[in-house]
């Protein structure tokens, strides 16, 4: 029968053998963490590897995704479908074990980590996403959600801002479901850590609100006993200190840099099998091993007993648990395309001559009865993003609610989103000014990498918000959220642009959407019906002329309305203009290319209008067209003077579109 020494030994060995054999990765994490794997995994964690997506499982993040090895090591190990012949191709093309872990890739994988920080914050949403659903959907005798989030992080983690950020609010929410490991083993890429990480990380976590406790990393009693006494606090997230080894086992090796992100080497390995007493060839697993970390049968009998749990609450709540299916598997309510057609209808009716983000605080609010899974928040912007409504309740972790206030944290609020949308459950949105999405920009990524329905509202989205001055203008960030393959990004022109949007993100099921909204006003328009259709494909003719057209606008948001103008004008001479309304240029591009040359007729010059970068417009007007755009910072005066300044005037575009005939 294999001893649990033999159990924390079959990571390490998994793990050396998997990076000697790519001549890839980082050994020196999972070999140091193995015993608290060990203990986690085998005597606390509630999984079922024969169905990785169970509702009520305990959550398992590895922030500290450069020692990926670990997590494969454990899947493998306790019974997921992760073969060994995968183990063997670990960093090879298309395996299923990435170099960091891949969410959709490894099945148990609940999170791609890479950029250090993000898990934790993934985490901090899972936890929250938790605590919201079991507000919603337990009742007296009957805790359907009720599950735990474990973390394990490393030193990288802990220096990386979005950690502070998630993990602060973590605190203020009171998450005592959520557990976090540090690998506290001193040691990064350029060595040891003290000319450059001297935090006291017990005292700042103490200072957000959490449980701190300190253990030695390889006694696995410490560890259980720090777990156990984790789990009786449950109004404070716990944080468990482990001082550990990199690279434990490894004779020449352990306790340095020289582990941590390259491969021990053949002798090396050899020489750690013996120092650790492992007397198998590479990649061999005995029986007696396998047995000790078999969680098949425990998993099955966990999802079982929850099973007969649910059985009873449907048939005392059967409403209840229908729609707690319905929102588990990511399903729209019956009545979606119904409702969210005439919420499209009556915007249009209205024609409103408001602001783009009014009119999406205007959709929220139609939107939010229909959809007990929405959940808003925004990093401390609500009243100038305009994403709360008055049917929202306000949640701070001690009350129930579906609105969240996430402080000025916008990299922590769409990394802890991620977090909710990978949970299952919710479907969340968050609000920020657009200038500051480049201070999220890689959480948005990983939403978009990740293939999650996440929504980012960004408004004040060019130098029409004005006298806050260029550090608050986007100029490049439109473009640089549209180059991140799968994320859409819509710029609406007006109220109905803005509801299609809307709808059209939350009926996304395979990736992210950004709303960039203005500030100013935009004129109403009234749609012929037949648009409503046209504007989900991204781009569509707004206006057209007889025959061929002479030259065709593209604009969007706040200067479709130049381009209109410009065209009448045009018209008026003798110039014949169609105009095109492109709200989301990444949908336009999915389109067929019968569609898309319908709208953008091969052979006719094209000018685009948008107050931002003209370099992303060349892909659609060509070498012989011409862009409206700004290249420059802008400056601190009104927006209507300031876009008057920078050329964004009917003249301008006029006189662009004459230059190109």
């Amino acid at each position: 029968m294999a001893t649990r020494k033999d159990l924390a030994n079959a990571i390490r060995a998994l793990s050396m053998d998997a990076v000697q054999k790519a001549n890839s990765g980082h050994p020196g994490a999972p070999m140091g963490m193995a015993e608290i794997a060990e203990e986690l995994w085998n005597h606390h964690l509630s999984h079922n590897p024969k169905n990785p997506s169970w509702a009520n499982r305990d959550r398992f993040v590895l922030s500290n995704g450069h020692g990926s090895m670990l997590i494969y090591s454990l899947l493998h190990l306790t019974g997921y479908a992760l073969p060994m012949d995968e183990i063997k191709t670990f960093r090879q093309l298309h395996s299923k074990c990435a170099g960091h872990p891949e969410y959709g890739y490894a099945p148990g994988v609940e999170t791609t980590t890479g950029p250090l920080g993000q898990g934790i914050a993934n985490g901090v949403g899972f936890a929250m996403a938790e605590k919201l659903l079991a507000s919603q959907f337990n009742k007296p005798g009957h805790d359907v959600v009720d599950h735990n989030t474990y973390v394990f992080l490393g030193d990288g983690c802990m220096m990386e801002g979005v950690s502070h950020e998630a993990c602060a609010l973590a605190g203020t929410w009171g998450l005592g479901k959520l557990t976090a490991f540090w690998d506290d083993n001193g040691i990064s890429i350029d060595g040891h850590i003290e000319g450059w990480y001297t935090d006291d990380t017990a005292k700042r976590f103490e200072s957000y609100g959490w449980h701190v406790q300190s253990v030695d990393g390889h006694d696995v009693n410490a560890i259980h006993n720090a777990i156990e006494a984790a789990k009786k606090v449950t109004d404070k997230p716990s944080l468990i200190c482990c001082k550990t080894v990199i690279g434990m086992g490894s004779p020449n090796k352990s306790g340095s840099h020289d582990c941590h992100g390259s491969a021990l080497g053949l002798e090396e390995v050899a020489a750690t099998r013996a120092n650790i007493g492992w007397n198998h060839e590479p990649f061999v697993i005995p029986a007696d091993v396998y047995a000790g970390w078999d969680a098949t049968a425990k998993g099955a009998a966990a999802e079982a007993a929850w099973d007969a749990k649910f059985a009873a609450y449907a048939a005392a709540f059967p409403a209840e648990a229908a729609e707690f299916k319905r929102r588990t598997t990511g399903t729209l309510p019956a009545n979606w395309k119904e409702a969210t057609d005439a919420i499209i209808a009556a915007t249009n009716n209205k024609a409103e001559t408001i602001a783009t983000r009014k009119a999406s605080q205007n959709v929220i609010g139609a939107l939010a009865p229909l959809l007990p899974e929405f959940l808003g928040g925004s990093a401390d912007l609500t009243g100038s993003n305009l994403t709360s409504c008055s049917s929202f309740v306000h949640v701070d972790g001690k009350k129930p609610g579906n609105y969240i206030s996430y402080g000025v944290r916008e990299f922590g609020m769409f990394a802890i989103m991620n977090g909710m949308a990978l949970h299952s459950g919710l479907v969340p949105f968050g609000g920020t000014f657009h200038m500051f999405s480049d201070y999220a920009k890689s959480a948005l990524r990983m939403a978009a990498l990740m293939k999650q329905r996440t929504i980012a509202v960004l408004t004040h989205d060019s130098i029409g918000q004005g006298e806050d001055g260029p550090t608050h203008q986007p100029i490049e960030n439109t473009s640089g959220l549209r180059l991140i393959p799968n994320m859409d990004v819509w710029r609406p022109a007006d109220s109905t642009e803005t509801a299609v949007s809307w709808v059209a993100a939350v009926e996304r099921k395979d990736g992210p959407s950004s709303l960039v909204l203005s500030r100013q006003n935009v004129p109403g328009v009234k749609h012929d019906a037949a648009h409503f259709d046209l504007i989900r494909k991204g781009g569509y003719v707004f206006s057209d002329v007889a025959g061929k057209a002479d030259v065709i606008i593209i604009a969007n948001g706040s200067e479709m309305e130049l381009a209109v103008k410009a065209a009448a004008e045009l018209n008026a001479a003798g110039t014949k203009v169609r105009v095109v309304s492109m709200p989301s240029t990444n949908v336009f591009d999915r389109q067929d290319q019968a569609y898309k040359d319908s709208v953008l007729t091969a052979g006719v010059k094209r000018v685009a209008v948008e107050a931002a970068h003209p370099d992303f417009w060349r892909k659609y007007v060509g070498l012989d067209g011409a862009v409206v755009g700004i290249a420059t910072f802008g400056e601190s005066a009104p927006g209507n003077v300031l876009l008057k300044h920078f050329g964004f005037t009917v003249e301008n575009v006029v006189a662009t579109v004459k230059s190109v005939l």
